[in-house]
């Protein structure tokens, strides 16, 4: 293990955490509230990137195990310096909250342990929705758009943040693609920000939620969420929700004129199907169940939330405890399911539920002609053995890590809605589940350790298990 590399890495993704700082004392000073809160957190940052990068490595080169555990240290060392605002401030007192809330904010969960956000200063609802937009993309990300590495690190790290089964540049550098990305992810929440600012939405509110969409986080600035706004604003929010949710390479093919490329992404046309399947179903089980006096306004309810979970955003209009058995039961369901790879949503991804689905039908022909030999295709193209073998992996250890978080969460003593759906939601990245910690709820009332376990849950979900699951691994710490 290279640890020079690892630390200075660390130190650099500080030094821009401390930058960054800015957007919220920004914020605070057009508000007339404090600025002391970010400018000790950034006075703290940029003295420990200080120490951390007083020497450059002699190597700028890092190897698949660097990347990774440069990746999971980073994102630790950014829910720890990123909890400071809300210590400052006085918005809670309590380690086990800040990181909680802190963590949620950067892996995009949403989950909350402010029961009133409306009391918090604006400065602080401006910090927790601007984290959500810095890792709905990946920090280290936007850092390989602007610090030259070498070409065999970015791509490690890209890899390493980078969610879905497989990451691949775009263009011929890696450095080039994650500007690009950014170009893409900028532009798109510029647009979001300015069609919610026309449709009379408060530019604080517009700017906030709009952060929240595109990092497909969930944090609200008002306690009823998305309720208030008027329809047209929620039907906007929703067209957001789900674009976020869709692999940006869909949005790369569509600017330089590739349409075709666009339209072979299987699981893009696979995520629309279950978006608009979900809706369906939900719609007519609403309007069945007779909870609405408008079929309209049953479908645009139906179709905010599968927007919302499906990307693993997880603002809401309304309370889905009060919806249905099948109702909640698909929208659970969507929560594992999640959004496409290579977009800022979490959960298990569209592209490894289409995976699996093909091995097994290949698995079906195997059985049927044992010397046949069969390839899995996707997009046309024959799929490397060893993205089914590192699927077949994730998904064994994802459900491992769910059922040991679940046993332990269920200590507190909540009914059983409660407990699996606190677990999925901030496993996936989502926000709320269902009973206390539902779309009207938060999850103050869960235990300190609790808390610690779905901190933790959410940085293995974000990262996608591996680059956490390293640091416990022996071998990686050797020097080989």
């Amino acid at each position: 293990m290279e640890t020079a590399i690892v630390i200075y890495i660390i130190g650099l993704a500080l030094a821009i955490e401390g930058v960054l700082m800015a957007v919220p004392a920004l914020c605070a000073l057009v508000y007339g509230e404090s600025l002391m809160p970010f400018l000790w957190t950034a006075i703290i940052c940029f003295l420990i990137a200080l120490a951390f990068t007083r020497k450059r490595p002699d190597s700028g080169f890092l190897f698949s195990r660097e990347g990774y555990v440069a990746t999971a240290l980073t994102w630790i060392a950014l829910a720890f310096t990123g909890m400071l605002p809300f210590l400052f401030s006085g918005s809670t007192t309590s380690l086990a909250d800040a990181v909680f809330e802190t963590v949620s904010g950067y892996t995009t969960t949403g989950s909350s342990i402010f029961p009133a956000v409306e009391e918090l200063p604006k400065s602080i609802l401006m910090w927790r929705s601007f984290m959500h937009w810095i890792g709905g993309m990946g920090i280290l990300v936007f850092m390989l758009a602007i610090v030259p590495f070498s070409g065999g690190t970015q791509m490690n790290i890209m890899r390493a943040e980078s969610p879905g089964p497989s990451i691949s540049k775009i263009v011929p550098r890696a450095q080039d693609s994650a500007a690009i990305l950014y170009k893409i992810y900028t532009v798109m929440t510029a647009g979001l920000i300015i069609t919610l600012v026309a449709l009379r939405m408060p530019v604080f509110d517009a700017i906030c939620i709009s952060f929240g969409a595109a990092g497909t986080g969930g944090f609200s600035v008002l306690n009823t969420g998305c309720a208030t706004y008027t329809v047209a604003q929620q039907i906007v929010i929703t067209v957001g929700m789900a674009a976020f949710g869709v692999n940006f390479s869909f949005y790369y093919f569509l600017t330089i004129r590739k349409l075709g490329l666009a339209i072979a992404m299987e699981e893009v046309r696979w995520y629309f199907i279950i978006i608009f399947a979900a809706i369906a179903l939900i719609s007519v089980d609403l309007i069945r169940a007779g909870l609405y006096a408008s079929g309209a306004m049953a479908v645009k309810d139906a179709a905010f939330h599968v927007s919302s979970i499906i990307t693993t955003t997880g603002y809401a209009t309304t309370d889905c405890n009060l919806w249905p058995n099948l109702s909640q039961g698909i929208l659970i369901l969507l929560m594992f399911i999640g959004a496409c790879s290579g977009s800022t949503g979490g959960g298990i991804k569209v592209s490894r539920l289409l995976i699996m689905a093909k091995a097994y039908k290949r698995e079906l022909a195997v059985a049927l002609h044992p010397n046949i030999i069969k390839k899995v295709h996707m997009d046309g193209k024959a799929m490397d053995e060893n993205v089914l073998r590192n699927t077949g992996a994730y998904l064994f250890i994802y459900f491992v890590i769910f059922t040991a978080s679940v046993l332990i969460v269920s200590l507190d003593g909540f009914d059983w809605l409660t407990t699996f759906t606190s677990v999925a939601s901030t496993y996936n990245n989502i926000g709320p589940g269902f009973g206390v910690v539902g779309t009207m709820g938060n999850f103050s009332e869960l235990s300190d350790l609790s808390k610690w376990v779905l901190s933790l849950d959410m940085l293995i979900g974000r990262l996608e298990i591996f680059p956490i699951m390293l640091l416990f691994t022996k071998n990686t710490w050797r020097r080989f």
